[in-house]
């Protein structure tokens, strides 16, 4: 199990200590920036100092010192179900499957602004066939899973080189992508295979957070068409120009402004039965605003992304 840590130790003591719960776990490798405060005497718990680098790095460091034949990896905010690893374990039964993800789901103790992040990014409005990343769907095969959830082969991944560490984020869908494109094997999607992320906090940690994803998806998509040109990346950018454009439009012909009102109230008034359903009126109203603000943010990076000639590392 490969944890890569940066500075900020909020959370990493949590994601430790639930996985030494689980009693598939033979050891825990933690790669931070600089040693942790809390000492661990449980000998399963290893650290490797790494001093300033990405987290695709750390993660390689700590495939490298790895004993066992099947590289988990997690994130230092998240922590694992009790399923976790017992759920991987049965589909890597198949020698087929080269990889193994799960959904991230919102963290159980998360406050309410982080919980409503959660509940934005768990909408099929905001997410449409993504929501299997932040809630349990159905067992599928997937070429693109994200690093916070993700096992993998370690002969395999060894093969390829590791991570691809020119991207951040995306050296995750990079890794996917050669995974199942390169190596011809199968990446599967299981919904026991479950972590608890903590998200961050709506709107402007949530909404840096969308821009930087979605500003490298655009990239991708002419940098690795096979899994990023695929029309449902596109749709927030088709949904920001149809906005803006109707807006301008309505100035010259006002029944556009009237079919844009009505759109956007039911666009509005869905996103806020979600949000309600969940957690109440006020939850509604943030779910409401929230996924409005992450169509446009993503939707506008999106397009930064695909027009930039390159993206710094």
């Amino acid at each position: 199990m490969i944890i890569a840590v940066g500075s900020n130790f909020s959370y990493v003591d949590k994601c430790i200590k639930e996985c030494l719960k689980l009693p598939e776990v033979t050891e825990i490798i933690v790669i931070p920036d600089i040693p942790l405060t809390t000492k661990y005497t449980d000998k399963r718990v290893k650290f490797i100092i790494s001093g300033k680098i990405g987290p695709g790095k750390k993660r390689d460091i700590g495939a490298d010192a790895a004993a066992g034949d099947i590289l988990a990896f997690i994130d230092d905010d998240a922590y694992p179900a009790s399923t976790w690893l017992a759920s991987a374990k049965s589909v890597f039964l198949d020698a087929g499957v080269v990889a193994v993800g799960g959904p991230a789901v919102t963290a159980l103790e998360d406050d309410f602004l982080q919980r409503a992040s959660g509940h934005v990014f768990s909408s099929p409005l905001c997410s449409g066939s993504y929501d299997f990343r932040y809630v349990p769907r159905n067992q599928r095969e997937n070429d693109d899973l994200p690093s916070v959830n993700l096992l993998v082969r370690k002969k395999d991944f060894q093969a390829l080189g590791g991570f691809d560490t020119s991207f951040w984020p995306g050296e995750d869908t990079k890794l996917c992508l050669d995974l199942t494109h390169k190596l011809k094997k199968k990446m599967i999607y299981h919904p026991g295979v479950l972590v608890y992320h903590h998200r961050r906090n709506l709107f402007t940690p949530h909404l840096r957070q969308t821009s930087n994803y979605a500003l490298h998806r655009g990239f991708f998509v002419k940098k690795f068409p096979e899994t990023s040109l695929r029309i449902s990346y596109f749709l927030p950018s088709l949904f920001l120009i149809w906005l803006f454009g109707s807006l301008i439009l309505g100035f010259l012909f006002s029944p556009i402004h009237y079919a844009l009102l009505t759109i956007m109230s039911v666009y509005l008034l869905v996103a806020f039965a979600y949000g309600y359903f969940k957690e109440g009126l006020r939850m509604g109203a943030y779910v409401a605003i929230g996924t409005l603000a992450t169509h446009i943010t993503y939707g506008a990076f999106f397009l930064l992304g695909l027009i930039a000639p390159t993206l710094k590392r």
